[in-house]
């Protein structure tokens, strides 16, 4: 086995654009992880569900230039996202340790 501390599933890979209103959009089942690379000037929220949710400042926040990999449960397909001002996110799906 290869150990890796995150392999992206390449070509899953989506940019988003998470505004004032919250929006959700589809990840997949599957995978364990998910890299976040906020591309944008303004901080966003995320959370991940299983099926539609509303994201709000409470959930997990990811400042502006700020790049992160969470774990998630493989069967959350949907992940919603938030920016009170807007931003630009970068969202892949992988596995990692």
């Amino acid at each position: 086995a290869v150990y890796a501390p995150f392999q992206p599933s390449y070509s899953k890979g989506q940019v988003l654009a998470p505004a004032a209103a919250s929006a959700s959009v589809s990840i997949g089942l599957g995978s364990k992880q998910l890299a976040l690379t906020n591309l944008g000037a303004n901080v966003c929220y995320v959370r991940t569900s299983s099926g539609a949710s509303t994201a709000t400042t409470a959930d997990y926040a990811i400042p502006s230039g700020a790049h992160v990999v969470i774990s998630k449960d493989q069967d959350h397909d949907t992940l919603a996202h938030i920016s009170a001002t807007g931003t630009s996110l970068h969202v892949i799906p992988g596995d990692g340790w």
